[in-house]
C-alpha cells in the first residue's frame, strides 16, 4: 500500500512538473517597419493575460535587428501589444501552453498617423546601434549628412578618428580595413580619407566599426573593419510594394565642387538602384619646413610648397531578383576614378660635414596619379525554412584596378656635391582580384546557430616603374615585377542567446601562398607560404533594458603589400633613397576589450576599455648610409603595446537639442631591439557636438575637435585644434534641403600648424606642416518619388583577404605635406597604412 501511495505521489510530481514546463514558452520573432522594410530596434513588447490590462506579465525590449526571444510564463490566451516612438501600437492575440517556442515570424509596425494634442514626447531614433563587438553609425538619420561628406561624419562615428591631415585611425590604430556594402573596394583600401572626402554623406546609409568582426570576416586588418553601407535598395524585399526614390544633390564652395544623383526602386520582384556622384577637391596651398641635424655635423633645412587638385567620380549599380520567397540573386557593379594632380616647390640648404661652408638648390615637383577600380558581384542566397535560419550562399566577386603615378623633378642647377640631374618616372600598376565564397548558417536551437564556409581569393598584380635621367630611360634605376597571392579560408563560428547570456566563438585558418616574379631591377625572385590559425571571441551579459556588458578577444593579422615588399629604391630625390623589405613577415596583432553599452530613449552613452599589443610590428625607419643618403625602408622591428578607453555619449537634452561627445585616451608603449630604440607617451583626442533646432526650423550643428601628439618609434607628431559647423533648412514638405557648412582650424589664418619631431641613432628631424584648413560650402538637395518602401539592405558576404598596407605618405598626404617627390625622409615609428 506505502508502494502504491509512493507511486501515486511521484506520478502527480511528475505531472505538475510538466504543467510547470509546458506553462513556460518561449516567444520569438522580428519586428519591422512597414513603410520602410526595416528592422525596428529597442521596440517595448508588452504580455497580458488576456482580459488584465492593468500589469504586464513580461516586459523586454526589441534587439537592434528587431528580433527578440522571450520566455513567458502561463498557459492559454495572452494578448502581446509592441510600441515603438513615432508608431502605432501593434496588438495581437496568442495562445500559450500548446506549443514551444512560439514564432511570431515577422511583424509590421505603422508609423503613427495622429499626433497627441497637449502631450509632448521627448526621445530619439538611435543614432549609434551598440553592440559588444560592433557599432553601427545611421548617417542617413542624421540631419548633417544632407549638408556633409562622408569624412565630415566619420568625426561622430564611435571608435574612430580623423586627425588634421584627413588621417583616418580605428580604436587607435591606422591598420584597418574598409567595405563598401561587405564588399573590399581597392579605391576605397588605398587612400581611404581621400574617396570619403569626395563623397556625399547622403550616398551612405550607415557606417559600421567592427573591432571583433568574428571568423566569418577576414582576418586582416589589426584594428578591426569599416564598413561603408551605402544608401541604395536592395533585393530580398521585406514586401513586394512597386515604387521609386531618388535625390539630386549638388554642392559649391571655396575649396570644392560637386554633384550627384541618385535613384532606386522596385518593380514586382525586381529591385533596382543606381548610384552617380562627381567631386572636385582643392584644399589649398601646404607650407612644409623640415630641419635635421646628422650625428657627423651635417645639417639640412628644405621649405616647400605644395598643391593638390583631386577629381573623382563614381557610379553603381545593383540588382536583385526575387526567385521566390526562400531564394534570391544579387547583381553589383560598381566604379571610380580618382586623379590626383600635385604641383610644388623646394628649397634645401645643405651645410657641414661633406657639404662644406653650405650651398642651396631649388626644384620643383609635378605628380599626377591617376586610379581607376572596377568592382563587381555576383551573389546567390538560398533559405531551407520558413524561419529564415538555415541557408546557403555563394558569392563570386571580381576587382579590377589599373593606376599610373608619373613625377618630374626638375632642379634647373648643377653641382659637384650631390646628382641633380632632372629626373622623371612613371610607375603603371595593375591589379586583378578573384573571390569564391560559399557561407553555410543553421540552427542548432533556440537560440543558437552555427556558421561555416570557405573562400578562395586569387590576386595578382602587377607593376612596370620607369626611370629617367635628363629623359634617357635608366633601367638600372627601374623595375618591373609580378606579385601573386593566393588565400584559401576555412571557419567555423558558434553563437548562442541564453536569456542574459551571449556567447560567440570561432575560429578561421588562412592559408597564403606568395609567388614574386622580377622582370627587370634588382630584386630577386622570391616563393613563400604560411598558414595562420585566428581565434576570436565574445561575451555578453545583458545587465537590463537596455544595457549590456561585454568581452571580446580576437587576434588578427596585417599582410605587407607590394608597396613595403618591393625592394625597388626611388631615387627621385637626389639626397634620399626609398624602398621595400622583401623579407618582412605577418603581423599577428592580439585585441581585448571591455566594452559598456548604455541606451535609453534620451541617452546613449559606449565605454570600450581596450589592450592590444603586436611582437613583430612592421614599422617604416630611416637611416643615413656610407654615402650620407637618408634611408627609408620597413621591418619587422617593433614591439608595440597600446591600452586605452574609448568614450560616446549622445544625450537629447530636450526635443530641439541633442549634445554629443566622442574621444578617448591610450598609452602607447613601442620598443625595438633591432634599432636600439624606445618610446611612449599619452594621447588623447575629443569632439564635442551640438545639434539644435532654431526658429523657423532652422537645424544648428557645431563640433569642437582637438587632439594631442601622437608617438611613434622615432618620435611624434603634434595635435590639432578645429571647429565646424551647419545650418540647414528643409522646404517643400522636407522634399528641398538648403545648407551652408563650414571648417576652421583654429591657428593664424584658418591653418593647422602640425609639429613632428624624429630621432634616429645619427639624426635629429623636425618637421613643421601648415594645412590651410578653412572653407565654406554651400548645398542644395532635391528629394523626388512615389512611395516611401524600401527594402532591406542584402550585405554581401565577401571579405577580401587581401589588403596591400601602403603608407599614407605615399599617397595624398604626403604630396600635401610637401614630401612627396622631394624624398625629405621625414620618419614615422608606427606602420603606416
Amino acid at each position: 500500500m506505502k508502494q502504491l501511495k509512493a507511486f501515486f505521489a511521484a506520478a502527480a510530481v511528475m505531472i505538475m512538473a510538466s504543467q510547470v514546463a509546458m506553462a513556460q514558452t518561449t516567444i520569438k520573432g522580428v519586428l519591422m517597419d512597414e513603410a520602410l522594410g526595416e528592422s525596428e530596434p529597442f521596440a517595448t513588447v508588452r504580455v497580458f493575460k488576456q482580459g488584465k490590462k492593468d500589469k504586464p506579465v513580461a516586459m523586454f525590449l526589441t534587439k537592434e535587428d528587431g528580433q527578440f526571444a522571450q520566455e513567458v510564463k502561463g498557459k492559454g490566451k495572452f494578448d502581446i501589444v509592441f510600441s515603438s516612438i513615432g508608431k502605432e501600437d501593434l496588438k495581437l492575440t496568442v495562445t500559450l501552453g500548446q506549443q514551444n517556442p512560439l514564432n511570431l515570424d515577422t511583424l509590421y509596425i505603422k508609423e503613427s498617423a495622429t499626433m497627441l494634442k497637449g502631450v509632448e514626447v521627448v526621445a530619439q531614433k538611435p543614432l549609434v546601434k551598440m553592440d559588444v563587438d560592433k557599432m553601427s553609425y545611421n548617417v542617413a538619420e542624421d540631419e548633417d549628412s544632407k549638408s556633409n561628406t562622408v569624412l565630415d561624419m566619420l568625426r561622430k562615428v564611435p571608435m574612430v578618428t580623423v586627425d588634421g591631415q584627413d588621417n583616418i585611425s580605428v580604436n587607435g590604430s591606422s591598420s584597418f580595413k574598409v567595405y563598401v556594402d561587405g564588399m573590399p573596394n581597392v579605391m576605397f583600401s588605398s587612400n581611404p580619407s581621400m574617396v570619403f572626402k569626395s563623397m556625399p554623406a547622403t550616398a551612405v546609409k550607415s557606417i559600421e566599426v567592427m573591432t571583433n568582426p568574428g571568423a566569418k570576416y577576414d582576418a586582416e586588418g589589426a584594428s578591426g573593419v569599416l564598413n561603408i553601407v551605402m544608401n541604395k535598395m536592395n533585393p530580398q524585399a521585406i514586401q513586394s510594394m512597386d515604387g521609386y526614390n531618388g535625390t539630386l544633390r549638388a554642392s559649391a564652395g571655396n575649396k570644392q565642387l560637386g554633384a550627384s544623383a541618385f535613384l532606386n526602386g522596385q518593380k514586382g520582384k525586381l529591385s533596382y538602384s543606381a548610384n552617380v556622384m562627381t567631386s572636385y577637391n582643392k584644399p589649398g596651398t601646404t607650407e612644409t619646413e623640415m630641419e635635421q641635424i646628422q650625428a657627423n655635423g651635417g645639417s639640412q633645412l628644405m621649405t616647400s610648397t605644395n598643391d593638390v587638385k583631386t577629381p573623382f567620380t563614381m557610379g553603381s549599380l545593383t540588382l536583385g531578383y526575387q526567385i521566390d520567397d526562400k531564394s534570391a540573386l544579387n547583381l553589383t557593379a560598381q566604379v571610380n576614378s580618382m586623379t590626383m594632380k600635385s604641383n610644388g616647390t623646394s628649397l634645401t640648404t645643405m651645410g657641414g660635414n661633406t657639404y662644406g661652408t653650405g650651398f642651396s638648390y631649388g626644384s620643383t615637383t609635378d605628380m599626377k596619379m591617376t586610379r581607376t577600380s572596377f568592382n563587381g558581384s555576383l551573389d546567390y542566397q538560398r533559405f531551407f525554412n520558413k524561419e529564415h535560419t538555415q541557408s546557403l550562399a555563394l558569392t563570386y566577386q571580381l576587382n579590377y584596378s589599373p593606376a599610373t603615378t608619373e613625377s618630374t623633378n626638375n632642379f634647373g642647377t648643377a653641382s659637384s656635391v650631390i646628382d641633380l640631374t632632372d629626373r622623371f618616372s612613371e610607375n603603371k600598376d595593375k591589379t586583378t582580384n578573384h573571390t569564391f565564397q560559399l557561407d553555410y548558417t543553421m540552427p542548432l536551437g533556440t537560440g543558437q546557430t552555427l556558421s561555416l564556409g570557405s573562400k578562395l581569393q586569387l590576386h595578382d598584380a602587377t607593376s612596370d616603374a620607369k626611370y629617367y635621367l635628363k629623359s634617357v630611360y635608366d633601367p638600372n634605376s627601374s623595375s618591373d615585377y609580378e606579385y601573386k597571392n593566393s588565400i584559401l579560408a576555412g571557419y567555423g563560428e558558434y553563437a548562442g542567446n541564453f536569456n542574459k547570456v551571449g556567447v560567440k566563438a570561432g575560429l578561421r585558418y588562412e592559408y597564403t601562398w606568395q609567388d614574386v616574379e622580377y622582370h627587370l631591377g634588382n630584386g630577386e625572385d622570391f616563393t613563400t607560404s604560411y598558414g595562420n590559425l585566428v581565434p576570436t571571441a565574445s561575451l555578453q551579459y545583458n545587465i537590463g533594458t537596455g544595457s549590456n556588458l561585454g568581452l571580446t578577444y580576437n587576434m588578427r593579422i596585417s599582410r605587407p603589400g607590394i608597396s613595403y615588399l618591393n625592394p625597388y629604391v626611388d631615387k627621385t630625390n637626389p639626397i634620399a633613397l626609398t624602398y621595400g623589405n622583401p623579407d618582412l613577415e605577418v603581423e599577428k596583432n592580439h585585441n581585448l576589450s571591455l566594452v559598456y553599452n548604455l541606451f535609453t530613449p534620451k541617452l546613449m552613452i559606449n565605454l570600450n576599455l581596450h589592450h592590444n599589443f603586436v611582437d613583430n610590428a612592421i614599422s617604416q625607419y630611416s637611416f643615413y648610409d656610407d654615402s650620407n643618403l637618408l634611408n627609408t625602408t620597413y621591418g619587422n622591428v617593433v614591439k608595440r603595446h597600446q591600452t586605452g578607453v574609448n568614450g560616446y555619449v549622445n544625450y537629447l537634452l530636450t526635443k530641439d537639442t541633442r549634445v554629443f561627445f566622442n574621444g578617448g585616451v591610450n598609452y602607447t608603449d613601442l620598443r625595438s631591439d633591432a634599432l636600439a630604440q624606445n618610446n611612449n607617451g599619452w594621447t588623447a583626442n575629443a569632439m564635442v557636438g551640438l545639434q539644435q533646432t532654431l526658429p523657423w526650423d532652422l537645424k544648428l550643428s557645431a563640433f569642437a575637435i582637438t587632439s594631442t601628439k601622437s608617438y611613434t618609434l622615432q618620435g611624434w607628431s603634434g595635435g590639432f585644434n578645429l571647429v565646424t559647423a551647419s545650418l540647414s533648412k528643409s522646404l517643400l514638405n522636407d522634399k528641398l534641403n538648403l545648407s551652408v557648412s563650414g571648417i576652421l582650424g583654429l591657428n593664424g589664418g584658418g591653418k593647422l600648424n602640425i609639429e613632428s619631431n624624429s630621432r634616429g641613432k645619427d639624426f635629429i628631424s623636425h618637421t613643421n606642416i601648415k594645412v590651410p584648413i578653412y572653407g565654406v560650402t554651400f548645398t542644395v538637395s532635391y528629394t523626388f518619388g512615389n512611395t516611401k518602401v524600401r527594402t532591406k539592405q542584402h550585405v554581401n558576404r565577401v571579405q577580401n583577404d587581401f589588403i596591400e598596407q601602403q603608407s599614407q605618405g605615399e599617397m595624398l598626404n604626403s604630396v600635401g605635406s610637401g614630401t612627396a617627390g622631394t624624398g625629405t625622409g621625414t620618419t614615422n615609428g608606427t606602420m603606416p597604412q
